[in-house]
């Protein structure tokens, strides 16, 4: 759970390539233990937030804080502690164990600790015990391995871009379970992205919604809840259909009201393409 101190804290961030603004000024704020669901469509813009926090690409202007980090030194220090996954890429003739070991070396961990956390870390994502290379890998298997790279050596902060991107029902809850796990057993912080909409909504507890390059909202799970729909009727004439209820005898014994859901929330935010 968060403890409402920020480890993440974007301040008004641009991005430009060239006269193309990518970021107009996002702001975000991801507090400890949280799990913060980032949402946007295609192009929003949230690839190039996480490349920024990640120091893959540079912002053209606003202010970025990582673990109370304010310099660059500092920056590249607190980014020691990210974990990633921004899709799977490995050595396809290596085996799960192989590959993680060469990023576990890569990573700085000393060998004589590399195999208890390889051991580990495969257990979470269910791949421990299979000595097949990773060519022969179903796309499920590959993004379990691409998480198990990310949480090697325990980061405090987890970013994974769309880690549920073409996996089946089975596949997406198996994410959501992991996901969960890392951040309730092993206290990381989570920011996760996802096009499905209706699956975030049951991993995240936060989430910021971008749009054309800028943080329009950033909501709880309890800001749902509270947005309730009243099912409406509408008349043209108010009082002639109160006049009618009560000539007729006709009582409302009942309103109607359901949780409003992400995707509606979404949506109406937005415009266009929802229910």
């Amino acid at each position: 759970m968060n403890d409402d101190r920020p480890v993440i804290k974007m301040d008004n961030i641009v991005k430009k390539y060239g006269s193309h603004e990518v970021l107009k000024g996002v702001s975000l704020t991801v507090n400890k233990g949280d799990i913060y669901g980032l949402i946007g469509k295609n192009g929003a813009g949230k690839t190039t937030i996480f490349k920024i926090l990640l120091g893959l690409s540079e912002s053209s202007g606003g202010e970025i804080s990582i673990l109370g980090s304010s310099t660059p030194k500092e920056h590249e220090r607190s980014r020691k502690n990210i974990g990633f996954f921004v899709g799977h890429s490995f050595y396809p003739y290596l085996t799960s164990v192989e590959n993680l070991r060469y990023f576990a070396t890569v990573k700085g961990i000393p060998a004589k600790e590399q195999k208890k956390e390889i051991d580990r870390v495969l257990e979470i994502v269910d791949l421990k015990g299979v000595k097949k290379p990773a060519s022969k890998f179903s796309l499920g298997m590959k993004q379990r391995l691409g998480i198990a790279n990310a949480i090697l050596g325990n980061p405090e902060i987890l970013i994974l871009d769309e880690p549920t991107n073409g996996l089946d029902p089975q596949g997406i809850a198996d994410i959501r379970h992991m996901v969960r796990r890392c951040n309730e057993e092993f206290g990381m912080t989570v920011i996760v992205s996802s096009h499905i909409l209706g699956e975030l909504e049951h991993t995240a507890e936060r989430f910021g919604i971008v749009n054309e390059g800028i943080v329009v909202s950033e909501i709880t799970q309890d800001d749902l809840k509270e947005k309730e729909k009243v099912i409406e009727i509408a008349v043209d004439d108010l009082e002639k259909a109160k006049q009618l209820l009560a000539d007729g005898g006709v009582k409302v014994l009942r309103e109607v009201q359901e949780k409003s859901s992400l995707e509606d929330f979404y949506f109406r935010l937005i415009g266009g393409g929802g229910k």
